[in-house]
């Protein structure tokens, strides 16, 4: 008999895993004079179903809105390019054709798509955009929670594992090798998207910004005027109006995973989003995993991959990856938890 209801609860579009404790609320748009003269410019767009906004320094606040709506353009194409949601989107059209022949894709997709199946390996299968049909059956895709039956699992199991996304480099074509697979870029495409508005802002001479993709995946470029850093404030995750810990990124990416996010719970035991693609169950006993990165991509596929794997793992595994400090939430006993951090003693100098 399948166990059904509704999600306890579910994080709303702007998914606040952090705060901006230097700019306050990244909402709105707003212009402030610095002592240096520079100009603090913020805005906000919704796109990849959650809102993402920057603030940036520059000297010309008409340049800077310019400059900022290019980012934000850059990240809806990334949407329109890799959404499973949008039926028309070049994700989507692979995912209904690739079972049935090798499919042709833009060179940026396939790349993606690629470096997608690398952290696969390199996890043990810890991170699977193939997760998909898990995602259904536990009914986190729609917003409804639900147990599934063992048979449920198993019709679900046979169309999850990244090596089943078979790649041909030479001609450019993605092929599924069984029926029933299909790519969900959800859990790595909004750090993707930042590091291409980062890119923009760059190239647009700015060099003091932050970019956040609703509070789960943050980048901070430069350092604001007369700061070593900007000032992330990650939420406690059994209280989120409290802070557990502050972080300065200059440079850096901040990515955070909780199973706060999105959980149901049934008979005292919680069920959260976050599934074990080898197991297609839920991982239980980690609140929430925060990292920090050179890059919002490295950052999002990371926090599923060492929440996914545990503290054990992470600590053996950590030279092997782009990440110079991985923070776990743990769940204890009568709604406490405490923290274990796993720092990496050189990352580019750092």
């Amino acid at each position: 008999m399948i166990e059904r209801l509704k999600l306890a609860r579910i994080m709303p579009a702007v998914r606040r895993f952090v705060t901006i404790g230097l700019c306050g609320t990244l909402a709105g748009l707003t212009t402030i004079a610095s002592r240096r003269e520079l100009i603090r410019y913020e805005d906000s767009r919704v796109s990849m179903a959650c809102t993402y906004s920057i603030v940036a320094y520059g000297n010309d606040t008409q340049s800077m809105r310019k400059i900022v709506d290019r980012a934000f353009d850059e990240v809806d194409r990334i949407d329109r390019l890799m959404s499973h949601y949008k039926p028309d989107s070049p994700l989507s059209q692979l995912n209904r054709q690739a079972s049935q022949k090798p499919i042709t894709v833009e060179p940026e997709l396939f790349d993606f798509i690629a470096e997608c199946l690398r952290y696969s390996s390199s996890s043990d299968g810890a991170f699977d955009i193939t997760v998909g049909p898990l995602m259904k059956a536990w009914g986190f895709f729609r917003g409804e929670g639900r147990i599934p039956s063992e048979q449920e699992l198993s019709v679900a199991r046979r169309g999850v594992g990244y090596q089943h996304v078979v790649l041909d480099a030479r001609e450019r074509t993605i092929y599924f090798d069984r029926p029933g697979v299909e790519l969900d870029l959800g859990g790595i495409a909004k750090g993707y998207a930042v590091d291409r508005a980062v890119g923009v802002l760059r190239q647009s001479d700015i060099s003091r910004a932050l970019v956040s993709a609703g509070g789960s995946t943050i980048y901070g470029l430069g350092a604001p005027p007369r700061e070593a850093g900007w000032e992330v404030k990650i939420q406690n995750p059994v209280a989120p109006e409290r802070t557990a810990l502050t972080v300065r990124l200059e440079d850096q990416a901040l990515s955070v995973s909780g199973s706060y996010e999105k959980f149901f719970e049934l008979r005292g035991r919680r069920y959260s989003h976050i599934l074990d693609p080898r197991t297609g169950r839920p991982v239980e006993g980690i609140l929430s995993v925060a990292v920090i990165t050179d890059n919002g991509t490295a950052g999002d596929a990371l926090d599923n991959v060492f929440y996914v794997q545990g503290v054990s793992w992470s600590r053996k595994a950590l030279s092997a990856f782009p990440v110079s400090r991985v923070i776990f939430f743990l769940s204890e006993s009568a709604g406490k938890w405490r923290m274990e951090t796993l720092q990496r003693k050189s990352i580019h100098g750092r």
